[in-house]
């Protein structure tokens, strides 16, 4: 090899090591926090506890890919207990003392709406990961759960349909919380709109936690002894979901008789349960683990990869958090910082290619564009897919069946630039 040959490797070799170095040098760096805000202990740390992991499994991979513009992302990890005042708490001491990018984080409705004005004041950004009431668009918060009329709505016409039943019979039985009576206010009304007369709606609430069942299913299975076929709605959450389907089978209740269709209940909360009991039970969600596409393959093999545990299912919510966690990173890289509100301007209209097999989009309102499919729970805990959307359904923020909601307008970009408005905060152009 000639002198020029060797100095011209010794050139190439020379920049592989610098830039090696800058790499190394880069993630060296400050890395980028964010926030994790899940509980781990209470009674709905059997739903959020694996969100956590989802979470980690997410920066554990992005950190093997090189990082975020260059630097490691880092995970702080905090545990608000299901104690909705400490979830403010908790997000407070994320955005102020360890300066987070970004939070990841809540289950409840009540947990969320206690940490908003905390993200509103700081101008933190927080992304929301599960199924809730609408009625709701900050520019603090990217929701990337189902809104009503992408889970609640379409399930109730499900059941509605020849497919579904023919139901003509509703208990809503929901946690006593800000999500299952939004919601039941919202199905309510939408029953009533399709001719459902109001002595054919039965409704009941729980407290959190909530494992004596035995009076209240038998006033089900009395409400649905009138000749009419009747179904269950439940937005019952957290750990109260397992006494719940236990006394369903204690009692007998077959899903052929009285059908439950839940909103909260998915592949982690079925993993706790004896399910042969169950089968024909539903569920309505925008994804399940059972989906067949390539992209929920990969996922699945990733998450049981990384928590080392072949038994440890998917569900929504964690497809939720995988997406907002995409959207988070492209929009960074987008926008070239983490600042949060390049960030937000960067959200608007990316693009996730989903577990569920669907392109799940980021609109203006902060909400999604997901399909909506219905699953039946099976012996293995798993569900079969018996209806589901052919395109992806947008968001809407504000419930149509809701008279004093149905004129409001959530959109973040001019000339709206509000969550909540009746016309548009800058008017009209002139």
């Amino acid at each position: 090899m000639g002198i020029k040959a060797l100095a011209m490797r010794g050139m190439v070799a020379g920049c592989a090591l610098a830039a090696g170095l800058f790499a190394t040098a880069a993630m060296a760096a400050d890395p980028i926090k964010i926030g994790v805000l899940h509980s781990l202990s209470g009674t709905m740390a059997i739903s959020e506890t694996t969100l956590k992991d989802t979470v980690l499994m997410m920066v554990d991979d992005i950190n093997k890919k090189g990082g975020l513009l260059g630097r490691k992302v880092e995970a702080v990890v905090v545990d608000p207990a299901s104690n909705w005042p400490l979830f403010a708490e908790k997000a407070r001491e994320l955005l102020q003392k360890e300066k987070v990018a970004a939070v990841f984080g809540c289950w409840t409705s009540v947990s969320r709406k206690s940490v908003l004005p905390v993200f509103e004041e700081l101008n933190g950004m927080l992304f929301y990961p599960v199924q809730y009431e609408g009625e709701e668009s900050s520019r603090n918060v990217f929701y990337t759960g189902a809104a009503p009329n992408q889970q609640a709505i379409p399930a109730v016409e499900y059941l509605m349909g020849p497919d579904g039943g023919s139901v003509k019979r509703w208990v809503l039985a929901g946690t006593d919380y800000v999500y299952p009576r939004t919601t039941n206010k919202i199905l309510e009304a939408f029953l009533i709109s399709k001719g459902v007369p109001k002595d054919d709606i039965l409704i009941n609430y729980t407290p959190f936690g909530h494992a004596d069942w035995q009076t209240i299913v038998a006033d089900i299975k009395k409400f649905a002894s009138a000749g009419k076929k009747t179904a269950v709605v439940s937005t019952i959450n957290g750990d109260a979901n397992v006494p719940f389907y236990k006394e369903l089978a204690n009692q007998g209740i077959k899903a052929t008789d009285i059908p439950v269709v839940a909103f909260s209940v998915g592949e982690e909360e079925l993993a706790g349960i004896d399910t042969k009991n169950l089968v024909g039970h539903l569920a309505a969600w925008n994804y399940f683990q059972s989906v067949d596409s390539p992209e929920n393959d990969a996922f699945i093999k990733q998450w049981k990869t990384f928590i080392k545990n072949d038994k440890r299912v998917t569900n929504d919510p964690m497809e939720a958090t995988y997406i907002g966690f995409k959207m988070w990173t492209q929009a960074v890289m987008q926008a070239g910082t983490t600042d949060v509100d390049a960030v937000r301007q960067a959200m608007y209209g990316q693009k996730v290619r989903s577990p569920s097999g669907y392109d799940s989009v980021m609109n203006t309102n902060h909400h999604l564009s997901k399909p909506v499919m219905i699953g039946e729970i099976q012996a293995n805990g798993q569900f079969q897919i018996v209806n589901q959307t052919k395109t992806a359904i947008k968001a809407d923020a504000w419930s149509p069946f809701i008279p004093e909601s149905a004129k409001l307008t959530a959109d973040w970009t001019f000339p709206w630039v509000c969550g909540n408005c009746a016309e548009p905060k800058y008017g009209k152009l002139k």
